[in-house]
């Protein structure tokens, strides 16, 4: 009876989970470009690594280390990888960093400095990035594990003391390298926990699309990693900006991604475009007005022709005026994907008339239109553009059968929403900086995938560094168990 409990229950939740909008999957292909962008962005950040002073005293030589600066990082080897649980993990082994310092000498009377370069050879690094949901739906660097080490360093002295720094060298050099161990992982932890998140924050989570609606990207659970790709549930829900608590329920399928021949890959159900034109919809942005040449001219005929007998009995300066279609959406349109490919279902009032030039418009009829819109998808940059070609439609009237009309000719593009919006685009969830390339789309039934490639226009370091915030180095210390070994 227990069983029978548990099950009744887990599908009651399961009645009332809501499936993601938009789905977006990073694969192991993606990890070489990521990693020959994160690796420069590393070696500039291990640049900002602060060393102490280093001073000594072994017998009468009193000796003093400072201005320690690292000037190069040379990389052998490095792997990024997946990871579950783990997210993200970068190993770099057998690296070398150049550094150059001040050395002084004291022995009785006798002073010696100057500045010398070094090397520190055989540095491991393996740290691990932990992502997560915030609160607020977006994506964050919630944990950085780091574990480091400098295997040797070499100093090589030279001046008036050459052979009493050779002497000393064993006590500088061991003295440096522990201090430069205790310093990676907190540069690491700063870059993760701080400057990498500024870059997250650059994804749109719940914004503005135009004046009449807005977007709601916000994640729906964490992340989850596997060892070859990377994949993130979004709601993907567009909602009136003067309606912002206002949601459409998702009744739609559930997108699924199965490929990983591409870089990354991102999922739209039919829930995301339909709650797209029912919030224009709510926002009175579904409605069209064409006048004279705005008109098609194969339509412009066909209801010249449609109303010739209502047109001759008007007076001859208004007989030649321009035709004016007034449309407006009856009912939230729907979107139905097929593999065959992407229709929107609409119902609207038209208005016909003419209208002479500084006189009332004169109505010719008013009707309903019931239309079958074929919506093409394309994604450039990071923007998912939307191009709608009317290639059928009926327009009937309800008090004469004369008036129907049955029309296939040139589509109407842009008729819902309006074209410059749909040719405009939506912002895809990706950090600032980041682009598609390459895109491919498919259909498949109730959702469609679009399969690319990423380019970075911009930088790390020049994102970062326009979006970074105050410095909170000081605060933001890794604990006890990510500190450097």
């Amino acid at each position: 009876m227990a069983l029978f409990g548990a099950l009744f229950l887990a599908l009651l939740a399961g009645a009332h989970a809501e499936f993601p909008g938009c789905k977006i999957r990073v694969t192991s292909k993606a990890l070489e470009l990521v990693k020959q962008e994160g690796l420069r962005f590393l070696e500039q950040e291990l640049e900002t690594i602060t060393i102490p002073d280093l001073r000594g005293k072994e017998g009468h030589f009193y000796y003093n280390i400072s201005e320690v600066k690292v000037t190069e990082l040379q990389l052998t080897s490095s792997e990024l990888d997946f990871q579950p649980q783990q997210e993200l993990m970068l190993q770099i082994t057998n690296a070398s960093l150049g550094l150059r310092f001040r050395r002084q000498l004291l022995y009785w009377f006798f002073y010696d400095g100057g500045y010398i370069n070094a090397s520190a050879e055989g540095v491991s690094i393996r740290t691990g990035l932990e992502l997560s949901r915030d609160p607020a739906g977006r994506m964050k660097v919630s944990n950085v594990s780091c574990q480091a080490s400098v295997s040797r360093m070499h100093a090589a002295f030279g001046g008036t003391f050459k052979k009493v720094y050779d002497f000393l060298s064993t006590f500088i050099t061991s003295g440096m390298r522990f201090l430069l161990n205790q310093q990676i992982c907190p540069v690491l932890y700063h870059a993760g926990t701080v400057l990498l998140n500024s870059l997250l924050d650059t994804v749109p989570v719940r914004s503005s699309v135009d004046e009449l609606v807005g977007i709601d990207y916000s994640l729906m659970k964490d992340p989850v990693a596997s060892t070859s790709n990377l994949d993130m549930d979004f709601r993907g829900a567009f909602f009136p900006l003067t309606e912002r608590n206002w949601s459409l329920p998702n009744q739609a399928v559930e997108p699924q991604l199965q490929e990983e021949e591409r870089m990354v890959y991102v999922a739209f159900s039919e829930f995301f475009f339909d709650s797209a034109m029912e919030s224009y919809f709510r926002a009175g942005g579904l409605q069209l007005s064409l006048v004279g040449d705005k008109v098609p001219h194969d339509l412009d005929m066909l209801l010249r022709a449609t109303y010739f007998g209502s047109i001759v009995l008007l007076s001859p300066e208004v007989i030649d005026s321009p035709l004016k279609l007034e449309l407006r959406v009856l009912a939230p349109p729907r979107c139905t994907i097929k593999p065959s490919g992407t229709t929107i279902s609409v119902t609207a009032s038209v208005t016909i008339a003419l209208v002479p030039p500084d006189q009332p418009e004169v109505q010719l009829s008013s009707m309903t239109m019931d239309a079958r819109l074929s919506a093409k998808m394309a994604l450039r940059g990071k923007a998912l553009r939307t191009q709608l070609d009317l290639r059928r439609f009926r327009i009937y009237s309800n008090h004469s059968a004369l008036e129907s009309l049955a029309v296939s000719g040139e589509g109407l593009s842009g008729v819902l929403p309006p074209t410059e919006r749909t040719w405009r685009g939506v912002q895809i969830p990706l950090p600032e900086g980041i682009n598609f390339v390459r895109e491919v789309v498919t259909n498949h039934a109730g959702f469609l995938t679009i399969g690319a490639d990423l380019h970075f226009a911009k930088g790390l370091r020049e994102v970062i560094e326009k979006n970074r915030p105050a410095d909170v180095r000081a605060s933001t210390a890794p604990p006890p168990s990510t500190a450097a070994v």
